[in-house]
C-alpha cells in the first residue's frame, strides 16, 4: 500500500467583510479585508512547493452564498496552480456558500471535482492504491438532518478511505448547528481519516483513526484568537500522521500585561509596547486586545486622571511606525486589582442569584438588545461559554460596585 499524503483545509470564507473594525485606519483596513486572500495564497504556494497526492476543501470556500466575483475569480486562479501541477482537489460547499446561492459562474479547471448535494464517492488511484473521498455540498443554508447517515461503510481493507463533512458535534453550540453528528457515527463508518469543517477552532475529536477540524485559514473577528492554518497528512498503512501549517496574516489574540511593581505611565506604556514587541516578533501582524493585570494599588490614579480611551489612543500611537503592522484593538483595566471586595449576606445573596441563573434567563436579561431594530442583526447568538463569561464578569462589576459604594 502505497503512503498517500493530502492536505485538508476548510472554511477558506474568501472575501469576509470583517464587519466591527470600522476604527481602522484605511490602510489597516484594507490589509484585513485582503487577509483571507493572503492566507488563500499561502495555502496554495504551500501546496505549489510540496505537490500533495490531493487536496480536500470541506464546505465555506466562500463568505457568502453569493460568492462575490473577486473571491471566485481568486479562488479558480488558486486551483488553476494547483492544475499546473497536476494536483487534484475534491471540494464541498458548506452553509455560507450552499449550491442554491446566486451567483455568476466561474468554470473550475479540470483537476477540481465539486461534490453535490447527495453524499457521492470519489474514487482517486494514488501509485497502486485507490483512495475513496466520501461527501457533500450543502443544497441549502440549513440542513439541519444528520447527513452522516448517507455515508456508506468501509469494506475494502485494501483501499483508504477518507469522509468529509461540514457540520456539527452534536451538542456543540458555539456554532449553528447543521448536519449533526456524533463522534460515534463516524467510527462506525470506519474510515482512516475524517476531514472536517464548519467549526472555525483547530481541533482533534479523535486520533485513531483522525476526526479533525482543521479550523479557518485566516481569524475573521476578535473570537477567532491564534494562528490558524490547515493540516498536512499522510496515511501510511491506514495510520495518519498530522501536521499543522499555518497560513495566519493576520492573528487576533488577547495579550495579558503584568503590572507588578509599576506605578508610573511611562513604565505601564513600556510594559504594553513590550508585551505587543514580543507578539510582533512571534506572529508577525495582529488585531489584539491588551489586559493590564497586577495593577499596583498606587496606580489607581494614573487610571482615575486619564480615561482608557486616552490610554488606548497614546498605546496606538507608540505602535502606530512599526512594522509588521499590529492594531490595538481595545485596553482593558482589571478593577478588582484596586479593590477588596468585603461579603455580606445581602452581597452574597445577589450573587447567588446571578450564579444560578439559566441560559433562558440570561437571554431574557439580554433581549432588549439582541432585538434593537439597527444593532441587533450584527450580534452573534450567545454560546454557553461566553455566556458563562458574562456571568462571571456581571459578578466582578457587582463586586466592584459594592467596594467603592463602601
Amino acid at each position: 500500500m502505497s503512503i498517500i499524503r493530502f492536505f485538508h483545509t476548510a472554511d477558506l470564507h474568501l472575501d469576509s467583510p470583517f464587519k466591527g473594525m470600522s476604527a481602522l485606519p484605511k490602510e489597516r483596513l484594507q490589509e484585513l479585508r485582503h487577509s483571507t486572500f493572503a492566507a488563500f495564497d499561502r495555502f496554495i504556494q504551500y501546496a505549489v512547493q510540496e505537490l500533495p497526492d490531493f487536496i480536500v476543501i470541506v464546505g465555506d470556500i466562500y463568505d457568502g452564498e453569493d460568492r462575490s466575483l473577486r473571491a471566485q475569480a481568486h479562488f479558480q486562479n488558486g486551483m488553476e496552480q494547483l492544475y499546473e501541477k497536476n494536483i487534484p482537489v475534491i471540494l464541498s460547499y458548506g452553509n455560507h456558500d450552499h449550491l442554491n446561492g446566486k451567483w455568476t459562474r466561474f468554470e473550475l479547471p479540470p483537476n477540481v471535482h465539486v461534490l453535490p448535494k447527495k453524499t457521492e464517492q470519489v474514487t482517486l488511484q494514488i501509485r497502486e492504491t485507490a483512495v475513496h473521498v466520501y461527501g457533500f455540498s450543502y443544497s441549502d443554508r440549513h440542513v439541519k438532518e444528520p447527513m452522516i447517515n448517507t455515508y456508506p461503510v468501509a469494506t475494502n481493507k485494501d483501499a483508504i478511505h477518507i469522509g468529509m463533512l461540514h457540520g456539527s458535534l452534536m451538542g456543540n453550540t458555539t456554532h449553528d448547528v447543521y448536519a449533526p453528528f456524533a463522534k460515534e457515527d463516524l467510527l462506525a463508518k470506519q474510515y482512516d481519516y475524517w476531514a472536517l469543517g464548519h467549526i472555525h477552532m483547530r481541533q482533534i475529536l479523535n486520533e485513531e483513526p483522525p476526526i479533525v477540524y482543521s479550523g479557518n485559514i485566516q481569524s475573521r473577528h476578535r473570537k477567532e484568537r491564534g494562528v490558524k492554518g490547515f493540516y498536512d497528512v499522510t496515511i501510511d498503512n491506514h495510520h495518519a500522521n498530522l501536521d499543522f501549517v499555518p497560513t495566519s496574516v493576520i492573528v487576533y489574540d488577547e495579550l495579558i500585561v503584568n503590572c507588578e511593581g509599576l506605578v508610573h505611565a511611562n513604565e505601564i506604556l513600556q510594559a504594553c509596547e513590550n508585551t505587543v514587541q514580543q507578539f510582533r516578533d512571534q506572529f508577525g501582524a495582529g488585531v489584539i486586545e491588551l489586559r493590564l493585570e497586577h495593577l499596583e494599588s498606587g496606580a489607581k490614579t494614573l487610571f482615575e486622571d486619564s480615561t482608557i480611551e486616552e490610554w488606548l489612543e497614546l498605546i496606538r500611537e507608540r505602535e502606530e511606525q512599526k512594522s509588521p503592522a499590529i492594531w490595538i484593538q481595545s485596553v482593558h483595566i482589571n478593577w478588582q486589582d484596586f479593590q477588596e471586595y468585603e461579603p455580606t449576606v445581602a452581597t452574597e445573596a445577589v450573587l447567588h442569584v446571578i450564579d444560578n441563573w439559566d441560559d433562558m434567563q440570561w437571554k431574557e436579561t439580554l433581549k432588549d438588545l439582541y432585538q434593537h431594530p439597527r444593532g441587533g442583526r450584527y450580534l452573534e447568538p450567545l454560546s454557553k461559554a461566553e455566556l458563562e463569561q458574562i456571568s462571571k464578569q456581571t459578578k466582578n462589576l457587582f463586586k466592584n460596585y459594592v467596594s467603592q459604594k463602601d
